[in-house]
């Protein structure tokens, strides 16, 4: 089986930082793109940037300039550098990965359990 744990999260003041981090563990052949998404209270979960295993990343307008993705391939891990946090990013943050298990011929895509952030006004 595979698992996707996040952590990071917590209470912070508006201006400030998080650094979110979602380990992937498990029988694991390769990880394609691996991603974070949050939801906010009463809304849809949302895209908030990707990172492919090579190439350029991908995130929603709204963090563009404030927040950063990265991964650590030999770690399984991916990270989201929260910067010039506001009070409309409040919300689940969930990790999303597309995996391959050791001996299958399968990619599947894999949810973490979330994580929340909070940021007060």
């Amino acid at each position: 089986q595979v698992q996707l744990v996040e952590s990071g999260g917590g209470l912070v003041q508006a201006g400030g930082s998080l650094r979110l981090s979602c380990a992937a563990s498990g029988s694991i052949r390769s990880i394609n793109a691996m991603g974070w998404y949050r939801q906010a209270p009463g809304k849809q979960r949302e895209f908030v940037a990707s990172i492919p295993s090579g190439g350029s990343t991908n995130y929603t307008d709204s963090v563009k300039g404030r927040f950063t993705i990265s991964r650590d391939n030999a770690k399984n891990t991916v990270y989201l550098q929260m910067n010039s946090l506001k009070p409309e990013d409040t919300a689940v943050y969930y990790c999303n990965a597309d995996i391959r298990m050791r001996l299958s011929a399968i990619t599947r895509n894999y949810w973490g359990q979330g994580t929340q952030v909070t940021v007060s006004s």
